[in-house]
């Protein structure tokens, strides 16, 4: 039996949760956490079984889609237990679709895996192809394992878009290589504006802002672009590039809010459920989970409230030359 859908005060379904599973990452990428990061300690996390609970309560409530995130999902251990468990709901039609957003690091390992449990589409994040700049930006992370993560992912039959943030004076002079280099390979390609989340120590957020208005307008001087009215309920919004065909998204939380038709919530890995990405409102869903009641009712009560509580949109703003809406948690908090 199930239960009536979410809805937000804005009149909003919500049917799509984000989920990470882990703060930790094998990479430092500059724009989303600093170099000497401190992770939270193991034992706040939930566990794989709690997070099974939790995310087929939310199935139950009429969530759709499920994106796991971290950190880099892949990392945490034994993963493929959880990614396993969710598949029975796609067995089940209960969910629509099981996917992954990844740094690519360890997809050779994990590709054929995710595959069998139902995953068709995976997020791939990466800014360069450029193997010195990739050394670079992610500080830790070595270009080469990204490509085989990428090989292995297309010959389990695995669907892959490279997500790649817009930074300035870093990427600009691989617009267009790397729209070329995702035709060769068949991959959608979506463009990020940096957001401004965390402390980054060193590194200035309006140094790294490259608005996709002007991402936009140069990719306009090589390709002629259509606007699609495709939407995925996601905050992308796509063009065609006529001469090849491919369609490209953008994401521009700073210089369009795309709040309006946001259908989406993300669970943190301790069980901190944030309405909203550009703000810091969010709601404990650990304790209520950890409740001694068997039929859920805690933790559904606690669900519905927070979404009851979900805000019209974010604040970000760069237009007065500082980072206005700044979150003071990092990206890998949240899961992006």
């Amino acid at each position: 039996m199930t239960s009536a859908p979410l809805i937000d005060p804005f009149m909003r379904a919500i049917d799509y949760l984000r989920v990470s599973v882990t703060d930790r990452c094998d990479f430092r990428c500059t724009y989303c956490m600093s170099e000497d990061m401190t992770f939270l300690p193991k034992r706040d996390l939930l566990t794989l079984e709690e997070l099974d609970r939790m995310c087929s309560t939310f199935i139950r409530l009429g969530v759709k889609k499920l994106r796991i995130t971290g950190g880099e999902p892949l990392v945490r251990r034994d993963i493929m237990t959880f990614f396993n468990a969710m598949g029975r709901h796609l067995e089940s039609g209960a969910l629509n679709e099981l996917t992954l957003t990844t740094n690519g690091s360890q997809l050779h390992r994990f590709a054929k895996d995710l595959y069998a449990a139902g995953v068709r589409r995976v997020n791939i994040s990466l800014d360069t192809i450029d193997t010195d700049k990739f050394a670079q930006i992610t500080r830790w992370g070595r270009l080469a394992n990204v490509l085989r993560g990428i090989d292995a992912a297309q010959e389990a039959g695995l669907r892959v878009k490279i997500n790649a943030v817009a930074l300035k004076n870093f990427n600009e002079d691989e617009m267009v290589p790397i729209t070329q280099w995702c035709k060769s390979r068949d991959m959608d390609l979506t463009w990020i504006e940096v957001m401004p989340m965390g402390d980054m120590g060193e590194e200035d957020r309006l140094d790294q802002y490259w608005p996709l208005s002007d991402l936009r307008a140069r990719l306009a001087e090589t390709y002629t672009l259509t606007e699609l009215s495709e939407r995925t309920g996601g905050p992308a919004r796509y063009v065609r590039l006529e001469e090849t065909g491919q369609k490209i998204g953008f994401i521009t939380p700073l210089t369009h809010n795309f709040c309006e038709s946001c259908n989406r919530v993300r669970l943190t890995c301790t069980g901190q459920l944030y309405m909203c990405l550009g703000q810091e409102d969010m709601a404990d869903l650990r304790a209520p989970l950890r409740m001694n009641d068997e039929g859920q009712g805690a933790l559904e009560t606690a669900i519905r409230t927070a979404i009851a509580l979900k805000p019209k949109g974010h604040d970000f703003d760069y237009s007065r030359q500082r980072p206005d809406g700044q979150m003071s948690r990092h990206m890998s908090h949240t899961g992006g």
